[in-house]
């Protein structure tokens, strides 16, 4: 494809009217005056059948296209008279007129059938009646085939979305689709889930994962209109309920009680076996005909990996389609809710969010599935962390991008030079899982949305954590695609989490926030742009583990998500090494075991952790560089 553009998507646009709500005349009335609704059971091909809402237009004066969403999270609330506060993606696509449809998934709320996480997809040479296996590309299908034949006034067009797990539903859909789909749009979407959302290279993202299935995963007798309610911890302090915990084999015994099939799916299967490969999404998006516009956002702490990924998978086996990437600065989800000005402490200079839903989401739909107007979209739109700006390249990662590599150095240095070759060094410390680094400063018992931009200088103070510092940039430096951190590290133990963490360090004059932060300066500000972890006994494979040799010099490359993001003048790129991330990522024992899910008290063990940065042991940073462009 072609090199990026030069053009800039100025959030100024936002200022100049773009926040004005497409939708504000028709929100002076309810839904139940604008929209009709019925709740319908859906017959899929196996006999089971899906509870369905369809809310359509009272205005019949032109046929329209149907927009619709499967979840597994209820689609209230339920009753012919009863609506929710809104409809569809945005009030921006809602203003367009649509046909919407929600659907409670196989197994889920009112939908009968047994309720499978991350339904397998089962592959077949196209669908004809005689097939009979069911997955989530066949229940949209049978879903579709329904809608047509049994609701009026439709276009013949249909459109899907879904945000997190109805994103994957989202992305399902688009294997073997029904010739009717035309547009659908996964957002953060759960692609892998050894890689997303619960696990990141096999490291156990503990507060995530135990929260979610503590309600989500407890059994269902039969059809509901409601679920278990939170899980009480009893107490607000995070670190110290996980501390308490103990090892994750203790969960079930104090907790669960094995009434939670999947967490014991997770005991069960610690390695990248059968079980999570064929939970995999991404090798069978190979027939895809709908445009898709696949979106994530770079703080996303739940599902970074899968918009990424998906959007590459789609783009690499399917020449020729309407395929494109949107990545803002957003936490989960959060392109779909407020102005998107900030994150914690980060700020991004314009209503991102607001901009996203009138110039990027209701165009694609309205191209798409009414036919009408230009939808304007590039390759790939995606913001520019620390410049504050949006760009349109035509490829992602962008052309024009350069390989380079920064090298841990002397004195906790970072250099684009590569250190002596004759000199063999490291710096070294000890973990002790007893007493892990905290992932952020005041723990919750979630994972906090704004944790992906904190400030790390608390992390920094730690002696558990290598700090590797370069000096004050002459010019801004921008960074764009996939990270990885190829480090040369030891340990006296066998086994051994790698968390590494690309910070932007603002200079010790940086201008305060308005309004300032009480307690907080801006100046010397360590904010997180990408970290990631890796489960060291995957090293060299994700399906057969394998323990360190206590001691021995041993390359890990931690795979980081990719970035967008310029350090400007003066500020200096850090890059932080540690071995726990509590309670983030569940303690890694140091004793090597062969599932740590079901380690004992007794394998939690100090060790002395290394990273080398001379002779024939190297640490670097493997980063894409960009060349600047002038803001238009």
């Amino acid at each position: 494809m072609s090199r990026a553009t030069a053009g800039v998507l100025l959030c100024a646009a936002v200022a100049a009217g773009l926040l004005a709500d497409g939708a504000g005349a028709q929100q002076a009335a309810p839904l139940s005056e604008r929209y009709v609704k019925r709740e319908v059971r859906i017959p899929m091909r196996d006999g089971v059948h899906l509870f369905t809402s369809i809310y359509a237009p009272r205005d019949r004066s032109r046929p329209l296209p149907i927009l619709m969403k499967r979840t597994p999270y209820s689609v209230s609330p339920y009753g012919a008279d009863a609506f929710p506060g809104s409809l569809g993606p945005s009030p921006d696509t809602e203003a367009d007129g649509y046909i919407f449809v929600f659907q409670d998934v196989r197994g889920a709320y009112m939908s009968e059938g047994e309720f499978v996480n991350m339904t397998p997809h089962r592959p077949a040479a196209g669908v004809t009646a005689a097939d009979k296996q069911v997955d989530e590309s066949r229940d949209t299908y049978d879903t579709i085939e329904w809608l047509l034949a049994n609701v009026e006034n439709h276009n013949g067009r249909v459109g899907m979305w879904g945000i997190s797990y109805p994103g994957f539903y989202a992305a399902a859909s688009m294997v073997d689709a029904h010739p009717a789909l035309r547009a659908v749009s996964p957002q953060a979407p759960i692609a892998d889930w050894f890689f997303d959302d619960f696990h990141h290279h096999g490291a156990f993202f503990l507060p995530h994962g135990f929260n979610f299935l503590a309600s989500f995963g407890l059994p269902r007798s039969g059809p509901t209109t409601s679920r278990s309610g939170r899980f009480d911890h009893g107490t607000r302090d995070g670190y110290r309920f996980f501390l308490e915990l103990g090892p994750l084999r203790n969960a079930n015994e104090k907790h669960f009680h094995d009434r939670v099939a999947f967490w014991n799916d997770i005991v069960a299967h610690p390695n990248y076996d059968a079980f999570w490969q064929e939970r995999n999404l991404l090798p069978h998006l190979a027939k895809v005909a709908p445009a898709v516009l696949t979106v994530g956002g770079w703080f996303d702490a739940e599902d970074l990996y899968g918009p990424l990924q998906i959007y590459r998978s789609v783009e690499a086996r399917n020449p020729g389609i309407f395929n494109a990437l949107v990545m803002g600065p957003w936490a989960h989800g959060g392109w779909a809710r407020g102005a998107g000005e900030r994150l914690g402490r980060a700020e991004f200079g314009a209503a991102t969010s607001a901009w996203y839903r009138a110039e990027i989401e209701r165009p694609f739909f309205r191209h798409f599935l009414h036919g009408e107007g230009e939808h304007g979209l590039a390759e790939a739109t995606v913001f520019e962390t620390g410049a504050n700006r949006w760009r349109r390249f035509a490829a992602w990662p962008p052309a024009g991008v350069q390989e380079r590599s920064l090298w841990m150095q002397a004195d906790h240095g970072l250099s684009w030079s590569a250190p002596s070759a004759d000199v063999l060094a490291h710096d070294a410390w000890i973990s002790d899982p007893a007493k892990p680094v905290p992932f952020t400063e005041a723990v919750s018992t979630g994972m906090t949305r704004e944790y992906m931009s904190d400030d790390q200088r608390f992390a920094a103070r730690r002696p558990d954590v290598v700090v590797y510092r370069s000096e004050a940039l002459e010019a801004p430096l921008t960074l764009a695609g996939p990270v990885l951190a190829d480090l040369w590290v030891s340990t006296s133990g066998t086994a051994s989490d790698w968390v590494v963490k690309l910070i932007d360090e603002f200079p010790p004059d940086a201008a305060e926030p308005d309004p300032a932060v009480a307690g907080w300066s801006r100046g010397g500000a360590q904010m997180m742009v990408r970290s990631e972890v890796l489960r060291g006994r995957f090293r060299n494979s994700y399906a057969f583990p394998e323990p360190f040799v206590p001691n021995a010099p041993t390359e890990v490359r931690v795979p980081m998500q990719d970035i967008l993001h310029t350090f400007e003048s003066g500020h200096r790129v850090v890059v932080q090494v540690q071995c726990t991330w509590f309670p983030l990522v569940d303690r890694n024992p140091h004793h090597y075991v062969d599932n740590v899910f079901l380690a004992a008290e007794s394998d939690f063990v100090p060790a002395t952790q290394r990273v080398f940065r001379g002779g024939v042991h190297r640490s670097r940073l493997v980063v894409g560089v960009l060349e600047q462009v002038t803001a238009k």
